[in-house]
């Protein structure tokens, strides 16, 4: 057998071990709790490969002993996975009115963003009477570098998180894209002190767009609202005019999420 056969097999073994591990969180969610024995009856394996399946899942947290009957039954981390789906679909669900609210005020397309890695994810969106639905950004992925949306979430990390996300050279899709780290960071910097980010034509040529933060019950950054559209309709000088607009949509989720406004940010 070469090197890659065993390579194939190795990864081969995995898949099935996932696969299994899934199972049994399933088989813990239909019947509550069970024994090893039980579960290596569904599975149809022997006791020995689950013990070593639970093993690894009870150390994560996924399942958890019932010391006084040796079975076994989801863990928290399960709930925390839950927990954390919820937030998102409730964000969606909280937020939709605002987008369509701002949508109409400000004429222009809006959307909700929320960060994943080094890019953002648009999770609602509304199209505004100047607007042309030639498309939807719901689910696309954009990077956040190079997005409004994405730098007032990176602008609710710290230093060291936007390094974790993001390498010293980024890179370019106009003339007008932030290329270097240090640049964006002096940027996040500034929207992190005056509530709001903007980008000029740095994703797209003739594209525009204004953001502000969303905050959850603890006064973190889970997402972005933002006013998109044409430069000749969206300028500079209408930054900041946009921006007010779009800070109070955003409070108004953040408000519903639980935060509690102290003040100037």
């Amino acid at each position: 057998m070469g090197e890659g056969d065993r390579t194939d097999d190795a990864k081969s073994a995995t898949v099935q071990s996932v696969d299994r591990a899934l199972l049994v969180l399933e088989i813990l969610a239909r019947l509550g709790q069970a024994g090893v024995t039980e579960i290596a009856a569904e599975l149809g394996v022997h006791k020995s490969t689950v013990s070593r399946l639970v093993s690894v899942l009870e150390a994560r947290g996924y399942v958890e002993q019932l010391s006084d009957r040796g079975k076994y039954r989801l863990g928290f981390a399960v709930a925390r996975l839950a927990r954390s789906t919820s937030a998102q679909l409730d964000l969606v669900k909280q937020s939709q009115a605002a987008c369509d609210a701002l949508a109409v005020e400000s004429g222009e397309t809006t959307n909700l963003a929320i960060l994943d890695g080094d890019r953002i994810v648009n999770v609602a969106e509304a199209i505004g009477a100047a607007g042309i639905a030639l498309r939807t950004w719901v689910g696309q992925s954009c990077p956040a570098h190079a997005t409004s949306s994405g730098k007032v979430l990176l602008a609710g990390l710290d230093v060291a998180g936007v390094r974790e996300r993001l390498p010293e050279r980024l890179e370019s899709f106009t003339e007008l894209t932030v290329t270097e780290r240090s640049e964006l960071q002096a940027q996040l910097d500034v929207a992190r002190e005056r509530g709001w980010a903007s980008v000029r034509e740095e994703l797209e040529v003739g594209l525009n767009a204004v953001a502000a933060p969303v905050f959850d019950a603890d006064g973190r950054v889970v997402a972005a609202l933002s006013v998109s559209g044409p430069a000749y309709r969206l300028g500079e000088d209408d930054f900041e005019a946009t921006a007010k607009r779009t800070i109070a949509a955003a409070d108004s989720i953040s408000r519903r999420l639980g935060w509690v406004d102290l003040g100037p940010r």
